[in-house]
């Protein structure tokens, strides 16, 4: 298993974006990141500073995604 990467809020949502997700809607400080062909939502919690890794590893998991294919969308 790869090792997950230290990431902003809003790395995270472009890599997602990379990965054929759109945003669906805001609510407050979080995102909800929608992708219609896994039919799947990714909710982000928009917050300064570094995501934790807990925090990553379930947005990756409501992506229905392997830490390497989100690893793999990375710029």
């Amino acid at each position: 298993m790869s090792k997950l990467p230290v990431l902003r809020p809003r790395e995270v949502i472009s890599t997602l974006k990379r990965a054929g997700f759109y945003e669906d809607h805001r609510k407050g400080s979080h995102v909800t990141m929608r992708n219609d062909d896994k039919h799947c939502l990714a909710v982000v919690a928009v917050h300064p500073g570094t995501m934790p890794k807990g925090t990553l590893k379930s947005i990756v998991r409501q992506a229905k995604m392997t830490v390497e294919e989100f690893c793999s969308f990375l710029k």
